[in-house]
């Protein structure tokens, strides 16, 4: 492409340049959105343990575990390592495959290699592919490896959204009372990841500073040796005297670490130190000193794990504690709420999630986003979900095996990106993997024997999200398919226009394509139909890079065609990048590109300058007898020769792209300058 030119400056898009006092306040506003679900975990680990009798031993090997999990998840897996594995800026299940695919060359929706828009991204491309490893190799050349590779991040994406249905049902406390403040806590959301935690981040910090300090008094006052446990021996000695038993109230103790992979896919919403400070100051110790405190007093009152928190709080501030726990547990999840918004926003403008309107919440942090459709179907799904599993008994397995799978899908493509990208040392990425895999597997194994006890739920609900995703992703992946087979050709738009009964009408066109190595087949069905193409045709390509924000000089590209008033534009943008340019300042930013490059391309041939002032007079007359914005309203004729598995999930993509938001708004196009040609794919 010729002479990209420089739009605007995009806003500040990290908290960069902060000096320690505003990392610390950002560190303080994370407890309000991050780390709901982890810290408030105490109120449900216990209780969804089925204890038989249990002993002295027993209570400081399921401390061991948790003290260890914590630990080497929260710690050493999340803390160190996933954070560093963001997209500039962006975390989640999908910034990790995103990361991926751009790294090896791999367009996503389809088996050809991801195209660079610029020169010198192109040879670093280049350059790149030859110094592959094998295993990046071997997903080039394998269509098999891909899809397992989308498989799993779908997978990944869709239990994270499960995780934020089911966080608020598990640390209900009152039934009733939860519903009506999480209803409370939806509304709220329009406001913003920044307001939202200004308001809840003194509700999240009284309970991490309350929690552990009652649990200093506990273990003083009932067992003041707790932390013998810390010994990975008392580990070993739980599974060898409960054998099966000890490996099943395993389903329990994963809950321990719930909320951990938030810390993780808010990271778009905070930056990579605040969370760290908040987690690795903070949230761990309190965790550590909570935990120890409700063992130490299970050791001395053995048979109340069923409720394991509320009596070992002393009586005289058992009041203030409850209270702060019921807000504590109903914001809590606020955390995966967010995580949500994210995660819908990286897989929309990814083309994998049908187009659902993303508000950026913030002039500072395009990270910090709310969708509205998702906001209030979450919702809905939350309160049916306290409501019919408010006990938490059903809902902690249910839980449990969100919460083990989606760790566990991280530590896989966690162990691509160190392989893949970080070329890690093998041995660090087999110690890596071999002790987290294990872990996590072994956790993954116990909560599964949970399915029929409540742990289909999060099933369920998985599978209505990968089937629409999947079903999204197939529709998008048949149409772009059909268009590059029958795409129109420049030479073929050149016979097309030399047809003398076509003719060249007044105004300035917008025609939406969505590739760049041709037009859409859309064009040639309005051409033969109408007889007829504007003065000055700009074929406009919305184009989502593999990456979260692109450079501001590579944001809007123009360039001739080689027919009279025939342009190329390309509007460029990363999953990370709002798209905010509105109506007529998007028209004017486009004729002042096209324009600059006109003179710019006049300045490296020999060229007559009447003919250049005609060409941008051309463009000026066109754009004042009009502007129309022409896009392909397109549906798939779905024939008899189709099979049965293309007439499901076509009819299924056609539902959802009837009911879906379309691009156009996007851009603030007015209505009356939109036009939408209709015309049948056939399957």
């Amino acid at each position: 492409m010729d002479h990209p030119t420089q739009p605007d400056s995009p806003p500040v898009t990290e908290y960069e340049g902060k000096g320690r006092w505003e990392t610390l306040i950002i560190a303080y506003k994370t407890l309000g959105v991050v780390f709901g679900g982890l810290v408030t975990s105490p109120l449900y680990v216990y209780p969804s343990m089925h204890l038989k009798s249990p002993t002295e031993d027993d209570y400081l090997g399921i401390y061991s575990i948790m003290f260890w999990t914590l630990s080497l998840i929260g710690v050493v897996k999340y803390a160190s390592i996933a954070l560093k594995a963001d997209d500039q800026g962006e975390g989640g299940t999908f910034a990790l495959y995103s990361s991926l695919c751009r790294n090896m060359n791999i367009g996503m929706l389809t088996s050809r290699p991801a195209n660079s828009s610029s020169t010198l991204s192109r040879s670093l491309l280049d350059e790149g592919t030859e110094k592959q490893s094998r295993l990046a190799k071997f997903f080039r050349k394998s269509v098999v490896a891909r899809r397992v590779l989308l498989f799993i991040a779908m997978l990944g994406t869709c239990m994270v959204i499960g995780d934020g249905i089911l966080t608020p049902a598990i640390s209900a406390v009152v039934e009733a009372l939860s519903a009506v403040v999480l209803i409370i806590l939806f509304l709220l959301q329009k406001f913003g990841t920044s307001r939202v935690s200004f308001l809840f981040s003194p509700i999240m910090g009284a309970w991490t500073l309350c929690t552990p300090l009652v649990g200093i008094y506990s273990i003083i006052h009932h067992y003041p040796s707790i932390f013998k446990a810390i010994s990975p021996h008392y580990v070993f000695r739980f599974f060898w005297r409960n054998g099966r038993e000890g490996w099943l109230l395993l389903g329990g103790t994963v809950l321990c670490i719930t909320g951990s992979e938030a810390l993780f896919a808010d990271l778009g919403h905070f930056n990579r130190s605040s969370i760290q400070i908040a987690f690795l100051f903070t949230i761990y110790p309190s965790l550590v000193l909570t935990y120890a405190g409700q063992t130490a007093y299970l050791i001395r009152n053995p048979n109340d794990h069923d409720d394991g928190f509320y009596k070992f709080i002393p009586k005289t501030i058992y009041w203030p504690i409850f209270i702060i726990a019921t807000l504590a547990a109903t914001v809590a999840s606020q955390s995966l709420i967010s995580a949500t918004f994210s995660v819908i926003k990286q897989s929309v403008v990814l083309d994998y999630f049908p187009r659902v309107k993303v508000v950026h919440t913030s002039d500072s942090k395009e990270g910090e986003v709310y969708s509205p459709e998702v906001n209030y179907i979450l919702m809905i799904l939350c309160v049916v979900v306290i409501l019919i599993f408010g006990d938490g008994k059903d809902i902690g397995n249910a839980f449990g095996v969100v919460v083990s799978l989606v760790m566990l899908i991280t530590t896989i493509l966690l162990t691509l990106v160190m392989i893949i990208i970080w070329r890690t040392p093998p041995m660090l990425v087999a110690l890596y993997f071999c002790v987290f895999f294990v872990m996590e597997g072994v956790y993954v194994s116990a909560v599964f024997t949970k399915i029929p006890e409540g742990g289909w739920i999060p099933f369920a609900i998985s599978f209505i999200l990968a089937l629409i995703m999947f079903g999204w992703f197939y529709g998008r992946q048949r149409k772009l398919e059909y268009e590059l087979t029958h795409k129109i050709t420049l030479d073929r738009l050149g016979v097309l226009l030399s047809d003398p009964s076509v003719q060249r009408v007044p105004g300035l066109c917008f025609f939406y394509t969505n590739f760049q190595d041709g037009l859409t087949p859309t064009l040639g069905h309005y051409i033969k139909n109408m007889k007829s193409l504007h003065q000055v045709t700009m074929f406009t390509t919305l184009r989502y890079l593999l990456v979260p924000k692109v450079a501001p000089h590579e944001r809007i590209v123009v360039k001739k065609l080689g027919l009279k008033g025939v342009y190329g534009c390309v509007i460029q943008y990363g999953y990370a990048d709002p798209l905010n340019l509105e109506g007529d300042d998007f028209v004017s930013q486009v004729t002042n590109s096209l324009q600059a490059h006109i003179q710019n391309c006049s300045g490296r041939l020999p060229s007559n300058p009447s003919e250049i002032q005609e060409e941008i007079s051309y463009l000026e007359e066109a754009r004042s007898a009009g502007v129309v914005h022409v896009r392909g309203k397109t549906r798939f004729y779905i024939g008899h020769n189709c099979g049965w598995f293309d007439r499901i999930m076509l009819a299924f993509y056609e539902v959802l792209h009837s009911n879906c938001r379309s691009a156009l708004p996007a851009l603030g196009v007015p209505p009356p300058q939109r036009i939408e040609v209709g015309m049948l794919y056939e399957a």
